[in-house]
């Protein structure tokens, strides 16, 4: 049977005291968290469609209930809170039946929770197809149709993410993306105003609602890679320089314990 290592042992409690305590800091004071330009665009993105008297479009990508998904869907809640203050609609197209119903009630709740339930609009939120290039073509006639001035990319896509942004390009709206899918980040940046990379997209959540306990662990998962940047550096030093501590070294980490 095995069981946990040394490096185990030490390390999980280590990083569970720095989770709860920047949890603990974040609730007691502000904590910095460095600007992410895509979400501070939000709220711009929301004024320039109320400008125009258009709606704006947020797609959750193509996939299913899964932690990309619903950290997408958690951002686009945000961007209709912000509409239903302005009066500006958003239009979520979704290329899976198990996102309808978990859309529109996240957006019900929004509207209900900003005192504006009647102008909530279940038809506003689509599904389209699940067929990835009809769902594709249909989002596409979705921009164009609708002409809308603000377009959200927030999901795990695949090779549709160019056409949506094309045909928003084409149109002139102001477009913000953000995925996890690396392979799709290149066309986001060619033909996106904004693009969320890499982390950026899971610490939204954190960044945008500034809940203590999101911004704590956000905060403190950092902390804990910086250590563990911190323990590789030492290690390779360590080694190269005194070669008889890698056995010691090794074994910690490696060992039974």
């Amino acid at each position: 049977m095995l069981h946990a290592n040394s490096a185990v042992r030490i390390l999980i409690p280590l990083f569970s005291v720095i989770l709860l305590a920047a949890i603990y800091a974040a609730g007691q004071r502000p904590l910095f968290i460095r600007r992410i330009y895509g979400l501070t665009a939000l709220e711009e993105a929301v004024g320039r469609a109320t400008e125009m008297g258009r709606p704006m479009l947020g797609v959750p990508g193509l996939g299913g209930i899964d932690i990309v998904t619903l950290q997408a869907v958690a951002i686009l809640a945000y961007v209709a809170r912000i509409g239903c203050r302005y009066r500006t609609q958003l239009l979520v197209p979704v290329a899976d039946t198990t996102l309808l119903p978990l859309v529109q009630e996240t957006l019900q709740d929004v509207y209900v929770s900003e005192g504006r339930p009647e102008l909530f609009e279940p038809e506003n939120v689509r599904f389209l197809s699940n067929r990835q290039f009809s769902f594709a073509a249909a989002v596409a006639g979705t921009i164009l149709q609708e002409r809308t001035a603000a377009c959200f990319y927030f999901g795990s896509f695949f090779a549709e993410a160019l056409i949506f942004s094309e045909v928003g390009q084409q149109i002139g709206a102001i477009q913000i993306a953000g995925t996890p899918s690396t392979l799709q980040i290149p066309f986001f940046i060619a033909t996106c105003d904004y693009v969320i990379i890499g982390d950026e997209f899971y610490a939204a959540s954190a960044y945008l609602t500034r809940e203590p306990v999101l911004l704590g662990s956000i905060i403190g998962q950092d902390l804990c890679k910086l250590l563990i940047i911190a323990g590789v550096l030492v290690g390779t030093v360590v080694a190269s320089l005194w070669p008889t501590y890698l056995p010691l070294i090794k074994g910690f980490f490696m060992g039974a314990g």
